[in-house]
């Protein structure tokens, strides 16, 4: 079964399927997974933080959306000291952008980042800035992710 995240949105699963998110630009992919529990989720954030980028659905971005992805799967049993995070996406869309306003990619690695390490979550995994979009599918048997990339009209597919 596959489960698949839109942009500003988030799943969680135990056990079995895979939780699937398409075209990563410059939001950002983050994967949890409890290895004991089998309990994985993805949240596909816009945008880095509520407060400033203006609030309502909390999914929409890397701050608020995490504290809900953490909360959902702990209700499914994982435990937060077990929680392993890879991150995806955070792409730089428009070269011709230089404004430091508009570097939304970049802001968005950086505040998941920082977001991870204050719930003392580790990385383990991380592909994340140049210009490609990415797709990625993690199995919540495994915790693996296969993310798919477009880079100059190129297709790579990577397992992490």
């Amino acid at each position: 079964m596959e489960i698949k995240v839109g942009i500003a949105d988030y799943a969680v699963a135990k056990k079995t399927g895979t939780i699937s998110t398409y075209g990563l630009g410059s939001c950002v992919g983050i994967t949890l997974y409890d290895r004991l529990t089998q309990v994985g989720g993805l949240l596909h954030a816009l945008l880095p933080e509520s407060a400033r980028y203006g609030g309502g659905n909390p999914a929409k971005y890397v701050d608020t959306g995490l504290e809900l992805l953490i909360k959902d799967m702990v209700k499914l049993g994982a435990s937060l000291t077990r929680l392993e995070a890879k991150l995806f996406g955070g792409a730089h869309m428009f070269s011709n952008i230089t404004s430091e306003n508009l570097q939304i990619g970049q802001k968005n690695v950086e505040v998941a980042k920082r977001e991870l390490k204050k719930h003392g979550i580790k990385l383990v995994a991380e592909d994340t800035g140049g210009k490609g979009g990415r797709t990625i599918y993690l199995d919540v048997s495994t915790g693996k992710v296969v993310m798919r990339k477009v880079s100059d009209g190129k297709v790579t597919e990577t397992v992490f």
